[in-house]
């Protein structure tokens, strides 16, 4: 009898402390702070963490032969969609001009005003470009006579970047046996129309001849490519094979035309042809001669 109530007592501690575990787990559920969602099914690393890939050192004895190229990307080719996409504030994805930006103001990355980086840009006087700096307007009152100041917040229209300048050296390297070419400084460009009020608007397809550019700053690309390594560019439908953007300029992953190559006369090839096919001839005639003379090093 005794070591019945023995047992009953067991059974009735047992089941105390079980309950008393189930409530103090009950209530760690009750305390846990909610999941932070997610996008994918893992936390993506691999580009945030890559570093650019390092060049080959270049002696000034083994260089044979160099010219400057400068060329524009534009944007509307299907080829370079990569580039221009998303045109608005996406949290996981950047366009180009996203990545430049947001590096500029990150203080990864310098501003300038020209290709010869002889004058510093702020980031203030690169979002006032961008037109997006905040502005003040005048506005009627509506419970009276008279009008009112008011801060007009500014919009980037990541939309109206649709063209690049690039500014390349192309180089025979005799050591390593190869025409080489290194990215010197590249430039978004801003591509817009002016509104009745002076205001810069996106352009559609009626608008091509009615078009602006700005050139929003000069950007030392060995600079930007740390930034550029570490920003996912999606390319096609299979996001696992996204690239950095560093690895599409070194790639070449990008169509463009050249708009200038080393001259006497240090102009644009517009400023000496008649524009429209006559540049695009002459365009290709520089590519297909940079070709051939790498043809020439090779059979001598």
């Amino acid at each position: 009898m005794y070591s019945m109530k023995k047992i009953l007592i067991f059974n009735v501690l047992f089941a105390l402390m079980f309950s008393l575990v189930s409530f103090a787990q009950e209530e760690q559920v009750e305390e846990e702070e909610p999941m932070t969602p997610m996008t994918d099914i893992f936390e993506k690393a691999i580009v945030e963490e890559k570093k650019p890939v390092e060049y080959a050192a270049i002696r000034e004895e083994d260089v044979l032969w160099s010219q400057s190229i400068w060329r524009i990307i534009d944007c509307r080719e299907k080829l370079n969609f990569h580039l221009y996409y998303p045109t608005d504030d996406i949290q996981s994805r950047k366009s180009l001009a996203q990545a430049l930006v947001d590096g500029i103001r990150n203080k990864k990355i310098q501003a300038y005003d020209d290709e010869n980086f002889a004058k510093k840009l702020s980031i203030s006087k690169v979002t006032e470009r961008l037109g997006a700096a905040d502005k003040e307007v005048r506005q009627d009152k509506i419970d009276g006579p008279g009008d009112t100041l008011i801060i007009q917040k500014g919009y980037v229209s990541w939309g109206q970047i649709r063209e690049y300048k690039v500014k390349e050296k192309w180089f025979f390297d005799k050591r390593h046996s190869r025409l080489d070419v290194r990215i010197i400084a590249i430039c978004p460009v801003k591509v817009f129309k002016k509104d009745n009020d002076g205001n810069s608007v996106d352009a559609t397809g009626s608008d091509m001849d009615n078009l602006a550019r700005q050139e929003l700053c000069w950007i030392y690309f060995p600079e930007a490519r740390r930034v550029l390594a570490n920003t996912t560019c999606y390319t096609g439908k299979n996001q696992q094979a996204n690239i950095s953007f560093d690895d599409v300029f070194h790639k070449r992953y990008f169509s463009s035309r050249i708009t200038r190559a080393t001259n006497v006369n240090d102009i644009d090839i517009t400023e000496y042809t008649h524009g429209g096919i006559e540049a695009i001839l002459e365009s290709e005639r520089i590519k297909n001669e940079m070709l051939k003379m790498e043809s020439d090093f090779w059979n001598y």
